[in-house]
């Protein structure tokens, strides 16, 4: 208890400095993706379902060398991306998963028999392929369901609270969950899915929630005081954000699945971000905003 009150202490004392710490990291984060687009023509590293290319799937019960299989492939089709494929609920090996961008499935399926030195038939061998302008059309779909998203969203807010600077300061910190979360997953280095965007959509939904929740509690309710609201909301919202993130990090533990594994990663970057957002900015700027309105 000492140590909480000693937190609320510092927040209250310290938190138009506060405010500006996550401001300043959403400009950076819009730097590093203005830099990653410069330098590879996206904001994110796009996986072959939305740039188009080659998926293959070898089932094969036996451990592969990955980092080799990958170096030997890169040799030829330059861009790939090889994973390992596991039986759910163990690390027993069943096949691996190789991606690239390239169209040529003759070239891939010769040079796979000779990396894995196997024959690959029908029975342990399948194929997908997205070609570049249907990769490039569910890229577009996506980003225009998150500007949508982003719309609407602003819109109901708007509704919500009929004023200015408590519905920018909930949109506001929505925008900086995403922008931050994309550049933390391209500096790890996550190559997204369809899967990874349908994760940045279910991120606006949840920053949404968590800022409706605590602007409400702050600037509708009347109980207690301004102050005492402010936490009580960040300790309703944190259970939330805890119980989720430890849902998701179970989840990506126990999950073979690399699809589950992008959709858990991303959604765990964003709740965290989101936590560090809203209980420095969001808070403070409704702090400032209802002591300034005397709520």
């Amino acid at each position: 208890m000492g140590l909480i009150q000693s937190y609320k202490q510092f927040y209250l004392k310290n938190h138009a400095i506060l405010l500006w710490i996550p401001i300043i990291v959403t400009i950076i984060a819009l730097f590093l993706i203005f830099q990653h687009y410069q330098t590879t023509g996206d904001i994110m590293n796009k996986d072959v379902s939305l740039k188009g290319g080659i998926t293959a799937t070898i089932y094969q019960p036996q451990a592969f060398n990955i980092q080799n299989i990958e170096q030997q492939l890169q040799q030829t089709f330059g861009d790939v991306d090889v994973k390992q494929l596991a039986e759910f609920g163990s690390e027993l090996p069943i096949g691996i998963i190789v991606e690239t961008t390239s169209s040529d499935e003759e070239l891939l399926k010769k040079s796979l028999e000779t990396a894995l030195t196997i024959e690959l038939t029908d029975d342990n061998y399948s194929v997908e392929v997205v070609g570049s302008s249907l990769g490039e059309s569910f890229y577009q779909q996506m980003v225009i369901a998150i500007l949508v998203a982003f719309l609407f969203m602003g819109i109901v807010v708007l509704i919500i609270f009929r004023s200015f600077i408590p519905s920018i300061a909930v949109i506001g910190a929505t925008f900086a969950d995403i922008v931050i979360t994309l550049a933390i997953v391209n500096i790890i280095g996550v190559k997204i899915s369809t899967a990874g965007i349908s994760a940045l959509l279910l991120l606006i939904g949840y920053s949404v929630d968590s800022d409706i929740l605590q602007t409400i509690k702050m600037l509708k309710r009347k109980e207690n005081t301004l102050e005492e609201r402010m936490f009580e909301s960040v300790k309703t919202t944190l259970t939330m954000s805890l119980t989720t993130v430890t849902a998701l990090i179970i989840g990506y533990i126990i999950s073979t699945s690399s699809t589950i594994k992008e959709m858990f990663l991303i959604m765990f970057i964003g709740l965290l971000v989101d936590a560090f957002y809203t209980y420095w900015t969001n808070s403070s700027i409704l702090l400032w905003y209802a002591r300034r309105r005397k709520i």
